[in-house]
């Protein structure tokens, strides 16, 4: 028996198909499976995407609500057996009410520390350094030397000047002595009361410049490193020590203009070194400028924060950190926010309807989200059930009646 042969695919049973038919078969394969991977996407899209029963109902395909199952007749979507008074079955859905949150902005910048007070001390007049009273890094009081120069000329200068008002002074009371005695007259004493003045002058003179030959310490602080050593000559312009007064430090930093109205002498802040950022210090705003700058379009903010144990250092960067009182927006619940082709909304209950609310987001919370939108506070927007409702739907709220309004909040704003 001669065994019968099963025709194959690309033949026919007379011989092989033509190469053309196969090149279509194999196009309309590829065709049908193109299209049914756009359906597949198609309905995934209509029945995942939340704005694509509105997009649909504005293309005039019903769709989506066609393919929505519908309760039988005679019963509601919450099985009460009652329609609504428009024949339409009311959509069940569950509330929350929307709440006032006030945002508590909070403020970063970064700033430059200095001390309360700094003195760069500089002698009078020039001469050699023949004493340095102070060490870098010890503190001094007001009034304490620094360093002296010489000042043998002024000593000689303070001897002359003496000897000068003790003849004055003699010449004086012999000329009292002669006009008691009408030897001398009124004009004598004049003069020599001049001359004794005169003296008393120069003396003063003599003993101020000696005294500047002490180059003494103008206010209290710790001095810095000294640019000077024992011997050196200096002028009035040589620098001999820095002085800084750090029991408090002085921050300076910058804030955006927006914040100039918002800012104000006394309020609270806290800053914390760059270099230490577990340390966290308490301070307050000391001045605010007058003016905001040109170019930057920002406005300079000095901050004092205390340092009572002197572990703060003139020129150290802070993070200052500022909670200022921010505006008031409704505030919804985060399951509540929709996004369609125009942006975000909420579908809100107006006497038992729903209606499509525009928002705009203001600031993301992890319990709630603030809105700026037309939502007053107690209205109800709707946070389940939110696929079903349509625009002017009937809605019956889960448990029969709207639940209560919360109280308004206050929320804070994480970013800087």
């Amino acid at each position: 028996m001669s065994a019968q042969l099963a025709p194959q695919p690309g033949f026919w049973l007379g011989g092989a198909l033509p190469a053309e038919l196969e090149f279509e078969l194999a196009a309309w394969k590829q065709f049908l499976i193109a299209l049914v991977i756009l359906g597949a996407a198609a309905v995934a899209w209509a029945a995942w995407f939340p704005g694509a029963p509105e997009i649909l109902a504005r293309w005039g395909i019903e769709w989506a609500n066609a393919a929505t199952p519908r309760p039988a007749a005679g019963e509601t979507a919450g099985g009460s057996g009652r329609r609504a008074g428009s024949g339409r079955v009311p959509t069940a859905v569950v509330t929350a009410p929307v709440a006032i949150a006030t945002i508590n902005q909070r403020l970063q910048a970064i700033g430059t520390g200095r001390a309360t007070a700094s003195v760069t001390v500089n002698p009078y007049d020039s001469g050699r350094i023949i004493e340095v009273a102070v060490t870098a890094g010890g503190s001094v009081e007001k009034g304490d030397v620094v360093a002296r120069l010489d000042a043998e000329a002024e000593k000689i200068a303070l001897d002359r000047a003496r000897l000068a008002a003790d003849d004055a002074r003699s010449k004086l009371d012999r000329a009292n002595s002669l006009r008691k005695s009408n030897a001398g007259t009124p004009v004598q004493v004049a003069d020599a009361e001049m001359v004794l003045g005169n003296a008393e002058l120069a003396l003063r003179d003599a003993e101020l410049a000696l005294e500047r030959r002490s180059i003494v310490a103008p206010i209290a602080g710790i001095v810095g490193i000294l640019p000077v050593e024992l011997g050196n000559y200096v002028t009035s312009q040589t620098a001999i020590a820095t002085i800084d007064d750090r029991s408090s430090i002085i921050i300076d930093f910058w804030v955006p203009e927006r914040y100039a109205s918002a800012i104000a002498v006394g309020a609270p802040l806290t800053a914390t070194p760059i270099a230490r950022p577990s340390d966290v210090f308490e301070g307050r705003v000391s001045a605010v400028d007058n003016r905001v700058d040109e170019a930057s379009r920002t406005l300079r903010v000095q901050a004092r924060i205390g340092n009572a144990d002197d572990s703060l250092r003139a020129g150290m960067s802070f993070q200052v950190d500022m909670r200022l009182p921010g505006d008031t927006y409704p505030s919804v619940d985060p399951l509540a926010i929709q996004w369609g082709t125009e942006g975000s909304f909420v579908w809100s209950v107006h006497d038992g309807k729903a209606r499509r609310t525009p928002v705009r987001i203001i600031q993301r919370n992890t319990e709630n989200v603030l809105v700026d939108g037309e939502l007053a506070e107690a209205a109800h927007v709707v946070i389940e059930g939110i696929h079903a409702v349509r625009e002017g739907a009937e809605l019956l709220i889960a448990g029969g009646t709207p639940a209560r309004a919360g109280a308004p909040g206050v929320v804070g704003q994480s970013g800087s």
